[in-house]
Parts: structure tokens; C-alpha cells; sequence
């Protein structure tokens, strides 16, 4: 008997992925639940466990090729399977399961199902019953290191995310698990979109596709004399997903960026005397944490700096929430981890928490919990910042810090000596289509104030 695993619903506003790496290869075997594919959406790397065992009959689709939510991905000749498989477009008559009800099929699982063969329901279907505790418990890794943290137990939760999965909300405002509730009638949705019960988990948080560009795309351009030598390199994966984000932001927001030079002369003396108590406990302090709370207060006497542009709507969205996206650099490229609820962590606390994400950020283990939901972005190179870059905006939020690198120089202090200084540019891009410069300007203000004098970090003010 064949099984055909179709690419499931793996997260909310998901309607494709790219297939990044297969595996598997056609002819070979693999067992249920062994790593299957790996695929891309936005920003996070989701690697798709098999849902049955038995020999791979054959690949549908090519390592870099977009593959739609509900297209087939693989067909699979199940281990041990009896029987003739069924004609195309029929479906295999299910088995008695232990409880006299009939056991999940391959089409229940994957393959669509045509809707004439479905009868409309006539009765209001039966309560749903707790699930049991050894059932799969849908959560990231991050969430499950949080909860176990916490001493959590996820079988307890309610997930509130796509499929009951348990989000980092869900434990902040825990939900206890129902023991019956009645279960709602299935809402009409095409086919493609449908999460068939029983479909495998990704290991990883998944994250959104890319938005569409909804207004006019660039066009292509001239073609590319190439000479014999040369190498063509394709732009797939998370190149792909950069590509398509930064064309989207230029193409909708119009960038105007403002330029601050700040004289941190005192921070880089607290930094050095924090930093010698925390590299005791294995921590390394850098000026980012400083940076962060300092944003924070900007943002505070600014808050629509701390927003997103809803083209659609033509709305402003002002947060509420303080979530910082760092844009660092990976192997594969850029990517932007979002530390939560900065206003509420100490200077250590997120010390700890930006070398935690900057590891396992280059080793490729973040999921999307830890890649999406920030309000406004930081980046910088550190010791390599430069004296000026214009970063491009991590849309649809309308503003992003640049961080650059301190220089001491010679400069003339306000009771007229001359002496040495240790001085740093910040640059703010702004989507001056929402945000005037003069706001820009006085965001920046209220961060260089906060910069300047470190003492003002830790008040109230901060």
C-alpha cells in the first residue's frame, strides 16, 4: 500500500515552503518518524518527521522548488503493508481500530479526500476527550526548555497556536487541558489548507512565508553575459527569503534615516566594571544591553517608533510590548532573534539571553517563537561597525537602530578643555511615510541622553 504525505499546515498565514534538503533518497527506506525534509519558511528551517515507515517511492518535489500547503511531497511504500493498493483517487477502506471506531488511513492522514465522498454530518459530533499522556505534545524546543525551566508539565496546557500547539504565551497564562469538550464543526476551508489529524509535527517552530509584494514587482532585468569561467550560484533558502524581504521593504517604505553621535565615555567604564562580574558566571557583556534599555526608553517617550505599517489597511499599529529583533549574522545569512519584554530584564538577564540566541542562532536551532513577533530591530557589526551604514527597514515595522563602532578621538568638552573621548555614531531608518524626522530626531535624543549618563538606565526612568 502507497502513502501519499502532502505538505501539511505548519503555521498561521504558512501557504508555501521551500524544500532545503531532502533526507531521504527515491528507492530508499526510512523509518516512521525519522527526519524526512527540511523546509523553509520565512526565516526558520522546519524539519518534517516521517509519518509512516517503509521504502521511498518517490520525491515530488526538487531540493529549492516552493511547494504549496496541501501539494504532495513524497509518496511512501509503507513496511509491512498488505493488500492491493488502491485505484487512483479512491481511498483505502480503513481498519477496525481497538475501540470498534476505524483506525486512521493514509488518506486521513495526508492524502486529500474527494468531497462527494464525505457525506454531510447529521448529528453534532461526539465531546473530545483529553488527550492521552502519551499523546505527542506539539510545542518548539524553545517552549519545551522554557517549560522545563519553569517545571511546566505541556500535557497540562491548552495550546492556543495552530493545531492546539503550545506557544510561550501558554505558559506565561497557562490554559489546563479540558477533560471534555464539545468539539466544533469543521469550518469550510480548501482542502490544501487543511491540517489532517494525525499529520507529523515539525521539530521546529514554524515561521511565515514571505508577504507577497501586493504592489507592482521590480522588473527583470537585462540578461547576464556570463563567460566560461564563471560560476552561477543559486539564491535559494534563507538568500531567498533575505532577497524577497529587502526588496519588500524598499519597494514599501520610504527610507529616510537621521545620524546621532554619542559620547559613551562613562558607559564603556560601567560596561567594563559590570562585565568583570558577569564573565564570573559565564557571561559576556557587550554594549547591546546597554543599547536595548536605552531603545526601550526612546521608544517610551515615542511610542509610535515602536510600531508596524498595515498597508492593507492603512493603519498604524502601535505596540504596546517592548520586543527587540537583533539582527545578527549565520552561516546562511542574516537573521533577526527577538528578545521579549526588554523593558522588564535587567542588563545581565539579557546579556545572557543575546549570547544564548547567538548561539544557537549559528548553529541553525532557533524556531520561529525566537525569529518573528519584534516590534522594532537593532543591528549591528560590533567592533566592525563602521562609521556609518543606513540599515534597511525590518518591514513592516517602521524603524531600525544602526549600531556602529567606538573610536576614541580628541574633542572639546563644554567647559572648553580638550581631552580624549570615546565616541559612537547611531543611526535610526525611518519610514518617513508615518515617522517625521523630527520624531526620528528626538528618539534619538532620549536614547544618547540615556547612553551618555548609564546612571539613568537603572532609575525609573529607564
Amino acid at each position: 500500500m502507497t502513502f501519499e504525505f502532502r505538505l501539511p499546515d505548519i503555521g498561521e498565514g504558512v501557504a508555501e515552503g521551500e524544500v532545503v534538503h531532502w533526507f531521504v533518497e527515491e528507492g530508499g527506506s526510512i523509518q516512521e518518524d525519522a527526519p524526512l525534509v527540511s523546509v523553509l519558511t520565512d526565516k526558520a528551517n522546519v524539519e518534517i518527521p516521517s509519518p509512516r515507515g517503509g521504502r521511498i517511492a518517490k520525491l515530488h518535489a526538487k531540493e529549492g522548488e516552493k511547494v504549496k500547503v496541501g501539494a504532495l511531497l513524497v509518496t511512501i511504500e509503507e513496511a509491512g503493508a498488505t493488500g492491493p493498493a488502491p485505484a487512483a483517487g479512491q481511498t483505502p477502506t480503513p481498519a477496525a481500530g481497538p475501540s470498534g471506531g476505524t483506525a486512521e488511513t493514509a488518506s486521513s492522514r495526508g492524502a486529500a479526500t474527494p468531497s462527494a465522498a464525505v457525506p454531510p454530518p447529521t448529528a453534532a459530533p461526539p465531546p473530545t476527550p483529553a488527550p492521552a499522556a502519551s499523546a505527542r505534545v506539539l510545542a518548539a524546543p524553545y517552549v519545551r526548555r522554557l517549560a522545563a525551566e519553569r517545571g511546566i508539565d505541556l500535557s497540562q496546557l491548552r495550546g492556543s497556536g495552530p493545531n492546539g500547539r503550545i506557544t510561550e504565551q501558554d505558559l506565561d497564562h497557562p490554559t489546563p487541558t479540558p477533560v471534555a469538550a464539545p468539539a466544533p464543526a469543521p469550518a469550510a476551508a480548501p482542502a490544501a489548507r487543511a491540517v489532517p489529524e494525525g499529520a507529523p509535527a515539525p521539530r521546529t517552530e514554524p515561521a511565515h512565508a514571505p508577504t507577497p509584494s501586493r504592489g507592482a514587482p521590480p522588473s527583470a532585468g537585462p540578461p547576464v553575459a556570463a563567460g566560461a569561467d564563471d560560476e552561477r550560484i543559486p539564491i535559494r533558502g534563507l538568500r531567498r527569503v533575505i532577497s524577497e524581504h529587502m526588496t519588500e521593504a524598499t519597494h514599501r517604505a520610504a527610507h529616510f534615516t537621521y545620524v546621532e553621535e554619542i559620547d559613551v565615555s562613562e558607559l564603556v567604564r560601567t560596561r567594563e566594571k559590570m562585565a568583570q562580574h558577569l564573565e564570573k558566571q559565564g557571561t559576556r557583556l557587550t554594549f547591546l544591553p546597554f543599547i536595548m534599555k536605552a531603545v526601550v526608553a526612546g521608544l517610551r517617550a515615542h511610542p509610535q517608533m515602536n510600531a508596524s505599517m498595515d498597508d492593507e489597511k492603512n493603519e498604524l499599529v502601535v505596540h504596546h510590548r517592548y520586543h527587540l529583533g537583533i539582527a545578527m549574522a549565520a552561516p546562511e545569512g542574516l537573521i533577526v532573534p527577538v528578545v521579549r519584554e526588554v523593558d522588564s530584564k535587567s542588563v545581565g538577564r539579557l546579556a545572557r539571553e543575546l549570547q544564548d540566541l547567538s548561539e544557537r542562532g549559528r548553529a541553525g536551532k532557533l524556531g520561529r517563537s525566537e525569529l518573528t513577533g519584534s516590534t522594532f530591530t537593532i543591528t549591528s557589526l560590533g567592533s566592525l561597525g563602521g562609521v556609518l551604514a543606513t540599515p534597511i527597514l525590518n518591514y513592516p515595522e517602521v524603524a531600525i537602530l544602526g549600531v556602529h563602532k567606538i573610536v576614541r578621538r580628541p574633542v572639546y568638552r563644554t567647559d572648553g578643555t580638550l581631552g580624549p573621548a570615546d565616541l559612537m555614531n547611531l543611526s535610526v531608518s525611518l519610514d518617513h511615510r508615518v515617522i517625521d524626522g523630527i520624531v526620528g530626531a528626538q528618539f534619538l535624543s532620549v536614547v544618547k541622553a540615556n547612553l551618555e549618563d548609564p546612571h539613568l538606565l537603572f532609575s525609573e526612568l529607564a
